[in-house]
């Protein structure tokens, strides 16, 4: 009995100790997992400084090339982890395509938009934020561009660690007027723009808050709540992938090449009406064929948006790869440009390495990092379902188009961002109606309690993007001046 006991209490023991070294386990296993993209990341950059050293030579005077090759290259990462995933992320919150395939579509057609429609001459000075003379001393036009970029950098890291999407072009803005201000002075800022730019924090959002909106509302009427849901789906499905099709041959001939090729206004205006009637023609007996087996009900109408919202989201993706690449490369374009020809130009040629560079970190950032800001557009914010996240792709696309048309400097960020929000929004709002025109109060006392707009995001995603202007400004202008004033001048 005495021996039995003995072997049950050494049992037990063992058991505890087996369950121990599993936990013991199991946390190292996680501690790894959550190290494995930073290690990865850091093994990007090293390769970016020993091809940028192969290039440009590995001796004392190509330092300061191999120290901005590298930080255009952390600029991209962060880049890839924070802004691609507003493009995305409604297609994977409305479960139209998993997390792995929209990472992997995204990042193909990120590179394919750099390298396709990226163009082969960059803006030096984003958005024409800070007026430079040709003559002014080359050290410290080098200085301002990379001090621009690691806190426009860094601000984007920042943001992406606390799950805010913000605007990489604000950034990007923001870091060049702090710099240029601590190196040229108040005066060569063009106040007009950044006024313009301010303006925009709230005109974009409002604006594709509100289409979004009004789409969602016209789905929802029109489809959704009527009797005979497949019948009026066979009618007006076609119509709004239609308008989904116009709207984004505008937008790619606006946005999405423009670095190649100028369209005329007339000429979009006239291939989005082609584009109209086209899918109209091609998409009614594809609707009525997928819908005939279909029973009567919103969830199954959502499944006929699948494919335009996956195509919208590499469409936007594309877009995104051929202009957001200028504010990775666009410092380290300017500084080979200085190196080349000793003259300071507003505009400079991209050599293909730097383009590579840029395109690649995005995509990197991306696959590493992108799923966490990814969740937190399509599924963090409020939720979205296919019919709403096709609302959200369609007003992102006409509200760029709008804002081209009236000169307005817009957040692609901002936009996709604001219509999430507006769906979110605009449905709170349906509750409220419901809640007023109720006479049960146990009925009225449950739709009260739903919020369907998460506050905790709203507050954090809306204070970051006010603060990111002047908060990559004080970066920058706090790193120009320990470069300027410690030996690491010298780099430069």
């Amino acid at each position: 009995m005495k021996d039995k006991y003995k072997s049950t209490k050494y049992i037990k023991d063992v058991s505890k100790d087996v369950k121990r070294l599993n936990e013991l386990n199991e946390a190292r296993n996680s501690l790894m997992r959550s190290y494995t993209p930073i290690m990865l990341a850091f093994m990007f950059l090293v390769l970016v400084g020993v091809m940028v050293s192969s290039i440009m030579g590995a001796d004392s005077s190509s330092i300061i090339y191999i120290i901005t090759g590298i930080m255009c290259g952390y600029m991209a990462l962060n880049i890839g982890a924070n802004d691609v995933a507003n493009n995305v992320g409604p297609a994977v919150g409305s479960k139209s395509i998993t997390m792995l395939g929209a990472v992997i579509l995204a990042a193909i057609f990120e590179v394919v938009g750099a390298f396709v429609a990226g163009g082969d001459v960059t803006n030096t000075i984003s958005k024409g934020i800070i007026s430079v003379d040709e003559n002014m001393d080359s050290s410290i036009f080098i200085i301002t561009m990379f001090s621009a970029l690691f806190a426009a950098a860094f601000w984007l890291n920042l943001a992406t660690w606390v799950g805010a999407p913000v605007s990489t072009t604000h950034s990007i803005v923001g870091g060049v007027m702090g710099a240029g201000i601590m190196s040229l002075g108040f005066d060569v800022v063009n106040w007009t723009k950044i006024s313009s730019i301010a303006a925009s924090w709230v005109i974009s959002p409002f604006t594709s808050g509100i289409i979004s909106a009004l789409f969602y509302f016209a789905l929802r009427h029109l489809v959704l709540k009527r009797k005979d849901k497949i019948a009026s789906a066979r009618f007006w499905v076609p119509i709004y992938i239609a308008i989904m099709s116009s709207g984004f041959t505008m937008y790619l001939m606006i946005k999405g090449l423009k670095k190649i090729i100028k369209f005329d206004g007339s000429f979009v205006l006239i291939s989005g009406v082609f584009a109209f009637i086209l899918a109209i023609f091609l998409m009614r007996p594809v609707i009525s064929r997928l819908s005939r087996e279909m029973e009567n009900t919103a969830h199954n109408v959502s499944k006929l948006f699948q494919w335009p919202l996956i195509v919208s989201a590499s469409l936007l993706s594309f877009a995104h790869g051929a202009n957001d690449v200028a504010n990775a490369i666009g410092p380290l374009a300017a500084i080979v440009s200085v190196a080349d020809t000793g003259v300071i130009s507003v505009k400079a040629g991209i050599p293909i390495w730097v383009m590579f560079i840029g395109a690649m970190g995005i995509s990197v950032g991306l696959l590493l990092f992108g799923p966490k800001l990814i969740r937190e557009v399509g599924e963090n914010i409020t939720r979205l379902d296919r019919v709403r996240a096709s609302c959200v792709a369609l007003s992102a696309a006409l509200t760029v188009l709008v804002a081209s048309w009236l000169g307005l400097p817009v957040s692609s960020t901002h936009i996709a961002v604001g219509g999430v929000f507006g769906i979110g929004l605009y449905r709170e709002w349906v509750d409220y109606i419901k809640r007023k025109s109720l006479k049960q109060d146990e009925d009225a006392k449950h739709l009260s309690k739903r919020k369907l707009v998460r506050r905790k995001a709203l507050i954090t995603i809306a204070s970051a993007w006010v603060i990111t202007v002047p908060a990559s400004a004080c970066l920058s202008a706090g790193i120009y001046l320990i470069i300027s004033n410690t030996n690491f001048i010298n780099l430069f």
